[in-house]
């Protein structure tokens, strides 16, 4: 053997043992979901109300919900100067009863790129998620090099409500390069105590993707959301222990529609199912199973922001009524204004939560109850006079 073709005999061999190592890894136990809690509100007075968030930068965008086991609403999104930009990072609010908290980073660029030794470009995208034993856990997005396709996904966690946060680790998603996986919507319970969370993937091709995680948070699976077209950012919800629904934001060519999977065994495989006959621009959407059982969408309608709405659906999907614009507004000065990426919670005494950017500058808070859902469906979703939000300029 020559002494030039011995590297490549050991990269060979390197790269069986690493493929037979996988092939024998033991597989996880087959996965269960925690399907949320019933809730049973009793009759109230429909009630809606909508208020700003602090300022934290002059650009924000791209809200994340979370409650705590006291019942604190908890709010994070990313801010600067504009998106993308190295001065953006994680801000944090808490709802009191006075009102919503001064926003606090919890992640910073320079912060992250000490705690993950390496050079970072910008932040994005955050996502929070309370676990049962009460843990705060802050998923979040970074950029070495490129643009958002060159994207790796970081995890930290709170156990004091937020107050303090460990040092970020980033999750290794692909063996080779570990880039071009995204986060925006919020993980899954497993019966296991480990999290199924809906990422995607961005570079050369688009595609919704499910992260399996054990209790320790090492990701144990990875499986893709098959589509005829380009999607991203997939909005999952269980319908049982076995039943998933996942809706998909359209990135393909031409007018955009909701794009739909669905998974019959806990997340091990998912089927493409035909899209919702509901026009979409290419943006996130939101989506809630609520105590009920019924499912409520948020999303941008036609082909732009300028009008947020929300649909219900009482067959675990597949049909959808439209409840009307929470915000919708009008061209100005050659500018179409924006309210988008929407985030929903329901809260443990039944109050529905909404987030969104607003209009680039904040976010927007709204409550509102499933008495005020009941309206808008029997209004058949006529747009609702909404009051004016709180710190409204």
């Amino acid at each position: 053997m020559t002494r030039a073709a011995r590297p490549h005999l050991a990269l060979a061999l390197a790269l069986l043992a690493l493929g037979w190592t996988a092939w024998h890894a033991p597989r996880p136990e087959a996965p269960a979901f925690v399907p949320p809690p019933a809730r049973s509100v009793g009759a109230a007075e429909p009630r809606f109300t909508t208020r700003l968030l602090p300022l934290a930068a002059p650009s924000a965008h791209a809200s994340t919900l979370a409650e705590l086991a006291d019942g604190t609403l908890l709010a994070a999104w990313f801010a600067g100067s504009r998106e993308g930009a190295d001065d953006v990072a994680i801000y944090l609010s808490r709802l009191e009863p006075s009102g919503w908290s001064p926003p606090r980073a919890i992640a910073t660029r320079e912060q992250t790129a000490r705690e993950l030794r390496r050079h970072l470009r910008k932040l994005g995208n955050p996502v929070l998620h309370v676990d049962p034993a009460g843990r705060l856990h802050l998923f979040f997005v970074s950029v070495s090099l490129g643009g958002w396709a060159g994207s790796s996904i970081n995890h930290k966690f709170s156990d004091d409500g937020g107050e303090h946060w460990s040092p970020a680790r980033k999750l290794t998603t692909t063996p080779f390069l570990n880039i071009s996986t995204l986060v925006r919507n919020p993980p899954l319970m497993l019966q296991d105590g480990g999290l199924g969370l809906p990422v995607y993937h961005e570079f050369v091709v688009k595609h919704g993707e499910w992260l399996r995680l054990d209790a320790s948070g090492r990701i144990t699976d990875k499986v893709r959301m098959p589509h005829a077209r380009d999607t991203l950012q997939p909005a999952v919800v269980a319908l049982d222990a076995e039943q998933a629904l996942a809706l998909l934001r359209d990135a393909g060519p031409g007018p955009g529609r909701v794009q739909v999977a669905r998974s019959a065994d806990a997340g091990r495989h998912w089927q493409m199912a035909p899209a919702l006959p509901i026009p979409h621009s290419n943006a996130s959407m939101a989506l809630l199973r609520l105590g009920d059982g019924s499912l409520l969408m948020a999303g941008n309608p036609g082909s732009g922001r300028a009008s947020l709405l929300l649909y219900r659906s009482r067959d675990a999907g597949r049909s959808w009524q439209a409840l009307g614009a929470v915000e919708t507004g009008q061209i100005r000065n050659g500018r179409e204004p924006e309210f988008s990426y929407p985030a929903l919670i329901q809260a443990r005494n039944g109050d529905i939560h909404l987030s969104y950017t607003w209009l680039r500058q904040g976010i927007r808070h709204v409550v509102f109850n499933t008495a005020w859902l009941e309206t808008r469906e029997r209004e058949g979703g006529r747009e609702p006079a909404l009051p004016p939000a709180e710190g409204s300029p």
